[in-house]
């Protein structure tokens, strides 16, 4: 099976200061979160002085598709419950273009 993402909900996790979102690989639920440094370095639109819970879960939006295939390839680095995605992995999505 691959990895797919038919659930487009996504939420703050004030906690952990991530978005998070979740994957499923066949019948097993696996959890993502993208810490919300990692939107904003990937996101110019956000704007450091003026961060909200909605801007970050708009800049996830916009950057959906991205996060999609970054989490893939953690998917497939190794198989675990959850993985939180950080500034670097979006730098090494950046390299490969």
């Amino acid at each position: 099976m691959t990895l797919s993402f038919p659930n487009p909900s996504r939420s703050f996790d004030e906690k952990r200061n991530a978005i998070r979102f979740i994957g499923h690989d066949g019948m097993f639920e696996v959890r993502f979160f993208v810490e919300a440094d990692a939107l904003a370095i990937s996101n110019a639109e956000l704007d450091r002085s003026e961060i909200s819970e909605s801007k970050f879960l708009s800049a996830f939006d916009a950057l959906r598709l991205s996060i999609y295939d970054i989490a893939r390839k953690a998917y497939s680095n190794g198989r675990r419950d959850f993985y939180t995605l950080t500034a670097a992995d979006f730098r090494q999505d950046r390299s490969r273009c």
